[in-house]
């Protein structure tokens, strides 16, 4: 591990390496805490908001705790609606890939999100920035890639910017597990129902939403469920059209990870997949969520939660 400097809180340029032309970057040279100065915290939200996803190595100093108090430096640590948190933390979501019994709250299983998606969009007020600690890596595959939605949105043609800009879409947890998983057991299937939607949301977003820093971003993803007035075959055209520049070549970066890698991304300003070619290697990652606000479209207006629905304990079992 390089040696660190005490004395030089404020990040210089020469410790901040560009991943990929449009998304990503490693910041070198600091040991995260929740002890940083503010100097350091505000650099960090500087190059957040130029790179959108920032990468830490070597960060294995940090535990559950300390993880969450560096969190909550950028904001209040913000627990999955349906998942809770890990006991005795705020915000902390546990991901293990080798977990073999029905996981207590705050423990997310073997689940593997080789989706598309912005963290927890289904509801109003979805999390400004996720931060990713890597306990256990596979010896292969298990990268992540991420995408930088403001770019997406800059890149297309003004018709289709023009268009984006007028559309809302309604987000949900309840999706089609089976449709997206073919492969999945019952039990598995079943253990997706307790786990993930157990409460049922939809938000209505709108698609392109306007960041504080005035930058127009495209809200999508795989909680997406259907655009607001558009009829379902058009509809399922229309987000192929804009997920498609959301996950173009040009405008993401793909992270090997190792243990002991941290990863800082800002969730109003990007999507990422979590690649499923790992098998059954060992793979533990905790996640921690910070709290965002109410995205706010185009023409000024802001997302509305349509409902939630608590499903009972019997519609639960017989999923």
């Amino acid at each position: 591990m390089t040696a660190i400097s005490q004395d030089a809180p404020d990040i210089p340029d020469s410790d901040v390496t560009p991943v990929a032309g449009r998304v990503g970057a490693i910041v070198s040279n600091i040991r995260l805490s929740g002890d940083l100065p503010d100097s350091t915290i505000a650099r960090l939200e500087q190059l957040l908001r130029l790179h959108k996803v920032l990468f830490f190595r070597d960060q294995s100093h940090l535990d559950d705790a300390e993880q969450e108090r560096f969190g909550a430096r950028f904001g209040e640590p913000f627990a999955h609606p349906t998942q809770g948190a890990l006991s005795g933390t705020a915000s902390v979501l546990d991901l293990d890939t080798r977990r073999d019994r029905e996981p207590k709250a705050g423990e997310a299983g073997g689940a593997r999100a080789d989706q598309w998606h912005t963290d927890i969009t289904f509801v109003e007020a979805y999390p400004r920035i996720t931060i990713l600690r890597n306990l256990v890596a596979p010896a292969s595959g298990g990268d992540t890639v991420f995408s930088n939605t403001v770019a997406a949105y800059e890149t297309l043609p003004e018709p289709l910017k023009a268009l984006a800009d007028r559309l809302w879409a309604v987000h949900s947890n309840a999706y089609d597990y089976a449709a997206v998983r073919p492969h999945a057991t019952a039990e598995e299937q079943k253990q997706f129902a307790r786990q993930f939607t157990s409460t049922v949301y939809e938000t209505e977003h709108p698609v392109v939403r306007v960041l504080p820093t005035g930058e127009r971003t495209l809200l999508l993803g795989n909680f997406v469920q259907r655009f607001k007035g558009i009829a379902r075959a058009d509809f399922q055209k229309l987000f192929a059209l804009f997920q498609d520049h959301i996950q173009a070549q040009e405008n993401t970066v793909r992270w090997r990870w190792q243990a002991g890698d941290l990863a800082l991304w800002d969730n109003t300003a990007t999507q990422h997949y979590a690649v499923n070619d790992y098998g059954d290697q060992h793979r533990v990652v905790r996640r921690v969520t910070i709290a965002g606000d109410v995205p706010v479209s185009v023409d000024g207006k802001r997302s509305v939660a349509l409902s939630r629905f608590e499903k009972p304990d019997a519609a639960i079992a017989a999923e």
